[in-house]
């Protein structure tokens, strides 16, 4: 479990916080709030973009799905972050980083790098060829992930109490979820009535939310503390090893349970999320409809997801609401398994996207959370960055054979229905996170 020589971070065996409801209420009214909401949106927006979304516009310009499948591979440098954030954690970013402070320069640095690869992706569109596009889409990806680190290490620093953390992390979900229903239901009504590059192009535009926060902000005192006195190594020997060993050091043998709950806790949602919009379109709904339907009650359902996961947090502690959202995620693949074999109905549509929003809003605030608490002060950046890769790393490798296993079982059962059998494979792929929540839930009891 954590130390003490990190209250912040610190929580009981039960992870239940410790302060009441009155705290958290007060804190609603504080301007960090605002910004938080304003570069949690900023931090979601790319992700469709170089993703799913992705996926509805290569298969409308005819692109195999195997070839979208693969492409999608661009998001595993969001699961390889670690391995520069401890030059996040350890130096400023050039140019701005002396006037913007560590956090506020790298954050500014990577939205405009974000930017500029949106906009290339929109002048360069798939026609001119995949390989330059998909180079486009990998330096947005890396621009992503990169303002993740930073966006997440400014989140955990910012907090003054485990509350507030709480209360921060639920804002940044609403503003990330919120730019998610953008990117993946706006988009698509914005993209049938102008096209595709238009559309990228306000996407690109849309950041600038980000780069105003970033402004706005107040760098957090954290940046300007040493790490905590855990191991005593110096320089580039701390910056690379100093995070790793400690964690270690703080959760004992609880380290490695940890990791695996992480590791293999939405592998469902990554391993249907490419398939998802190219299973629209092959259904023959038009984009304009998904879009309002995602845009509408998928939007008011991703709220009351993430809303209740923050209560519950605050309630039942973070390994109670991570066990529940071990139950509620792979319950939204169900739901695309019912789409394929009931048709292309709009009730059912409206059904699915309110289980699938409510249990994605549920399952990733649970997820943030709980990660959140894991972190050292003096090394929130590289942790968090340790910890969110690890939960993404292993579903973006498989992610990329989606299309290609789509097709293989298309061939014996037809499209629709290897469809349903692919999203009744990846349900149960949540299974094995489910026990591990559980067992590590029975061990920090213990």
């Amino acid at each position: 479990m954590p130390t003490e020589s990190n209250p912040r971070t610190a929580v009981d065996r039960s992870g239940a916080p410790a302060k009441g409801w009155r705290a958290v209420v007060a804190s609603l009214a504080r301007p960090k709030v605002a910004v938080m909401l304003a570069l949690g949106f900023s931090s979601g927006l790319p992700l469709w973009l170089v993703g799913n979304t992705l996926g509805y516009w290569l298969r409308e310009e005819g692109i195999a799905l195997s070839a979208i499948g693969f492409l999608s591979w661009v998001g595993i440098v969001y699961s390889l972050k670690f391995l520069w954030a401890p030059l996040i954690d350890k130096a400023d970013a050039p140019l701005v980083g002396r006037w913007l402070g560590r956090r506020r320069g790298w954050m500014l640095l990577s939205q405009l790098a974000a930017i500029a690869g949106l906009a290339g992706m929109a002048l360069w569109q798939p026609q001119g060829g995949l390989w330059g596009f998909g180079a486009l889409a990998l330096v947005t990806a890396f621009a992503s992930a990169t303002q993740d680190i930073v966006i997440d290490a400014w989140r955990i620093e910012s907090g003054d109490s485990r509350e507030e953390i709480a209360l921060l992390t639920s804002t940044s979900q609403l503003g990330y979820r919120t730019a998610l229903l953008v990117t993946d239901a706006l988009i698509l009504i914005l993209a049938a009535a102008v096209g595709w590059v238009l559309s990228y192009q306000a996407m690109a535009a849309l950041m600038a939310v980000g780069v105003v926060a970033t402004l706005l902000a107040r760098e957090p005192l954290a940046t300007t503390l040493p790490p905590a006195p855990v191991v005593r190594l110096g320089g580039l020997a701390d910056a690379i090893a100093g995070p790793f060993i400690a964690f270690f050091k703080a959760h004992g043998r609880n380290a490695l349970l940890m990791l695996a709950a992480v590791s293999l806790y939405r592998l469902p949602d990554f391993l249907l999320g490419p398939m998802a919009n190219p299973f629209y379109a092959d259904l023959g709904l038009a984009k304009e409809t998904v879009g309002a339907v995602r845009g509408s009650i998928g939007l008011a359902a991703t709220f009351a997801g993430v809303a209740a996961a923050g209560l519950m947090a605050l309630r039942f502690g973070f390994v109670a609401t991570l066990l529940a959202g071990a139950v509620l995620g792979p319950g939204s693949n169900i739901a695309f398994v019912a789409l394929a074999v009931l048709g292309p109905g709009v009730e059912v549509l409206s059904t699915v996207m309110v289980i699938d929003n409510f249990a994605t809003g549920f399952a990733g605030t649970a997820l943030v959370t709980y990660m959140s608490s894991l972190t050292s002060l003096g090394y929130t950046a590289t942790q968090y960055a340790l910890l969110s890769s690890f939960y993404a790393l292993l579903g973006k490798l498989l992610k990329g054979f989606s299309g290609a296993a789509v097709e293989t079982l298309a061939e014996s059962s037809g499209l629709i229905p290897a469809y349903a059998l692919y999203f009744t494979g990846t349900a149960l792929m949540g299974i094995p996170a489910l026990l591990l929540c559980v067992w590590l839930s029975r061990r920090l009891k213990t």
